[in-house]
């Protein structure tokens, strides 16, 4: 592996985002006239092509509502994580996340196991396989802004370790699990699930200073 290579996928990963996210905010745009868009409507408003829009999602179904759910949420969720009294704190700017999401599962969650479902059958037979994962990175920068005091503290690797351990707590698996599966109320719930990521945040921070890295 060259020096060069990790940057290159760094960027391509970026370039994917960026023309997932335009997708997905031309959906919503398109969604808030009160009409149902159809795929060619949005490869348009994106300014990609039918087959692009294809390639990140199989279904215009798993679109629309990966659309409705971060229509829903984003707004509550960057004004959680921009309040200026945590904005030194990982711990709790996680702890603000959960709290927000939680907040609006009751609308949210429906379109959670709806889209899980989208995700985890298998493609129809002939579809082509989404770039990448086959879910939005939305979660993932969410925590990734949360931890954002922890980036430099903790280096790339453990960093990167860390979002990967919290993505398992914090969102529709842990909330589908947790009632489904252990038949909690949602505040036990939502007790249940910031322990679990506090703990999880602590843990990386305990590691790195048992390292004794500056």
């Amino acid at each position: 592996m060259t020096r060069d290579e990790p940057t290159r996928r760094g960027g391509r990963e970026a370039q994917r985002r960026r023309t997932r996210k335009a997708i997905v905010d031309a959906a919503v745009r398109l969604c808030a006239g009160g009409a149902t868009p159809s795929i060619d409507e949005i490869a348009a408003a994106a300014d990609v092509s039918r087959r692009t829009v294809y390639a990140y999602f199989p279904s215009l179904d798993h679109l629309l509502i990966d659309a409705t759910a971060g229509a829903l949420n984003e707004p509550p969720v960057e004004e959680a994580l921009n309040d200026p009294a945590i904005a030194d704190d990982p711990a709790g700017r996680v702890d603000a996340l959960i709290r927000t999401l939680l907040k609006y599962s009751p609308q949210s969650l429906p379109l959670g196991r709806r889209l899980i479902r989208l995700t985890v059958d298998q493609p129809v037979a002939g579809a082509e396989e989404p770039v990448g994962p086959r879910r939005g990175p939305r979660r993932i920068e969410w925590l990734e802004q949360a931890c954002a005091p922890l980036r430099d503290t903790l280096g790339k690797e453990s960093f990167d370790r860390l979002i990967s351990a919290l993505t398992i707590v914090v969102g529709w698996e842990a909330q589908i699990a947790l009632r489904d599966v252990r038949g909690l109320d949602p505040q036990a719930e939502e007790e249940a699930i910031t322990w679990a990521a506090r703990a999880l945040v602590e843990a990386a921070i305990r590691e790195h200073e048992a390292d004794g890295r500056p």
